[in-house]
């Protein structure tokens, strides 16, 4: 694999990206055979290559001494005291990967003071990486090739793509999608939705949900602020990371940054 075309990358970043890489090999080999899956206690499903995605990663970015709060693992919160943590979700779309629709990924932040510093998104069936340093630009990895990725300038919202989840979608999310005149949507798997978004392939991602957590977004965070666009929760509020409480209260919005307040303010006209 070349070399990310980042200068003055922090080493980190190189470790992030070899994680991601060798979580992702482990992972497709267990895609390709068979596999079972279990039901963790909050209902939400799992499978070994979760667990193994996780072990790999943590050997990996142990190289570091940073904390790691994971998706598989036991949080005894002592990473709260720490300036610096990595942040994980060694498997997410747990649920596309069951359904084998290839739409799943492997993310990887590191955060400093609350806010993601980088972020490393992989998408094994694609062989294929998002990544991003904090000032240094949006990147994706395909066909063995990098490129720098950056949002669209569309602001005309009727003309807005989006996309939203494929098994979470609800009817309040459907409701206000027509409300605000969007015409494109689209429904896909994992954090694939601001991938899409930071390449320039759709506009928008809007979730209300209250069930999502910090790993769901922390690398998702860097790469689309990185790429040029905003991620908020749906009032507009900032997000932060390393808090006591993991759950994003007020949902999830990205966009390209041009359509972003239009939609908040539309979204607090609900409340």
């Amino acid at each position: 694999m070349k070399e990310i075309p980042i200068k003055d990358r922090i080493p980190e970043l190189d470790i992030a990206i070899k994680a991601a890489n060798a979580a992702g090999n482990e992972i497709l080999e267990i895609y390709k055979g068979e596999f079972e899956e279990f039901t963790k206690n909050d209902n939400s499903p799992i499978t070994e290559a979760d667990l193994k995605s996780n072990e790999i990663i943590k050997e990996i970015l142990s190289k570091t001494d940073h904390k790691i709060l994971s998706e598989e693992d036991n949080d005894d919160q002592t990473r709260l005291s720490e300036e610096i943590i990595w942040i994980v979700d060694p498997l997410d779309g747990t649920s596309d990967f069951i359904d084998k629709t290839g739409e799943f990924t492997v993310m990887i932040a590191l955060v400093k003071n609350k806010k993601p510093i980088i972020g490393v998104i992989g998408w094994p069936t694609e062989k294929t990486l998002f990544v991003a340093q904090e000032g240094k630009g949006a990147y994706r990895y395909s066909n063995q090739e990098w490129e720098r990725i950056s949002v669209t300038k569309t602001g005309d919202l009727p003309k807005c793509r989006t996309v939203g989840s494929r098994h979470h979608l609800s009817d309040k999310e459907k409701l206000f999608i027509k409300k605000l005149g969007i015409q494109e949507f689209t429904s896909i798997g994992s954090s694939l939705k601001v991938g899409k978004i930071a390449s320039g392939e759709a506009e928008a991602y809007i979730t209300t949900t209250n069930k999502m957590k910090e790993w769901d977004s922390a690398a998702s965070h860097c790469i689309i602020s990185e790429a040029g666009g905003r991620m908020t929760d749906m009032l507009g509020n900032e997000i932060s990371y390393n808090n006591k409480q993991v759950f994003h209260q007020n949902g999830i919005l990205v966009t390209n940054g041009i359509i972003h307040q239009t939609i908040v303010d539309e979204f607090k006209k609900l409340e």
